[in-house]
């Protein structure tokens, strides 16, 4: 079943912002740079939950609603830890990337893709840079990208709060009205559309049942320049360097 029936793989806003002016491309890591049926997701989510079941002594269902309670206040469960416990967010990140990637595949067309845009090449991800390197790498686009800005870079200030967007574009001197955001969470592109830079939201072919429903929604809203279902060939047809259409 398609997730989003309004999106037949491309759509645009009224007045949407193009690409001509780009030279800076700013990629999320998780479900946005792989699709939902490469299992990363689920497992780091189920580790999450392992990890708050342990440090708190709960069962499974009390340790997934606590996640979740954080995951909604703080932005990530991690922030809410940090703030509310003084844990050590490398021994979380560790335990909570810790993951199987076996059912992450290489995706060559994604990978061609990447690399002839035109420009500079960043992840910026809420996870850690071990967990981006790990994932980009299997795919076969991490040597595609000029460095990875993680949570640890933004000092633990999770998107979509402003704060971890103008660490990122100081820390590497991003002009953002010169830069394009992809991401899966519609909320996480708000920020960057109002600095000016070109969004588009990442959405799953098909649903994805371990991700909340809002989270994989075709949003039209303002902030969100293009929505598409299939990166590598939205990449291809609507980047200054895309072939002419016959």
């Amino acid at each position: 079943m398609n997730a989003n029936p309004s999106v037949d793989s491309h759509l645009s806003s009224p007045g949407s912002r193009d690409f001509g002016h780009v030279d800076t491309w700013v990629f999320d890591l998780d479900n946005t740079l792989y699709p939902h049926t490469s299992r990363v997701w689920p497992q780091v989510d189920d580790r999450i939950t392992l990890y708050i079941a342990d440090l708190f002594g709960l069962d499974g269902m009390s340790a997934r609603a606590l996640q979740k309670f954080f995951y909604h206040k703080y932005g990530t469960t991690l922030r809410a830890l940090i703030d509310e416990y003084q844990i050590d967010p490398a021994d979380f990140l560790d335990f909570a990337h810790d993951i199987d990637h076996t059912a992450v595949e290489l995706n060559p067309a994604l990978g061609s893709a990447i690399e002839r845009l035109p420009g500079r090449k960043l992840i910026l991800t809420n996870g850690s840079r071990k967990h981006a390197e790990n994932v980009a790498r299997k795919i076969g686009i991490l040597d595609h990208f000029e460095d990875v800005f993680d949570i640890a870079a933004s000092n633990f200030v999770p998107k979509p709060d402003k704060r971890a967007y103008e660490i990122f574009l100081d820390r590497h001197a991003v002009e953002p009205t010169r830069a394009a955001m992809f991401e899966d969470i519609a909320k996480n592109l708000v920020v960057p559309h109002e600095l000016g830079m070109t969004t588009t939201l990442i959405v799953p072919k098909t649903l994805d049942p371990f991700r909340e429903s809002f989270e994989q929604e075709a949003v039209k809203t303002p902030e969100i320049d293009y929505i598409t279902n299939d990166l590598a060939d939205f990449l291809r047809t609507h980047t200054p360097l895309a072939p002419k259409q016959d």
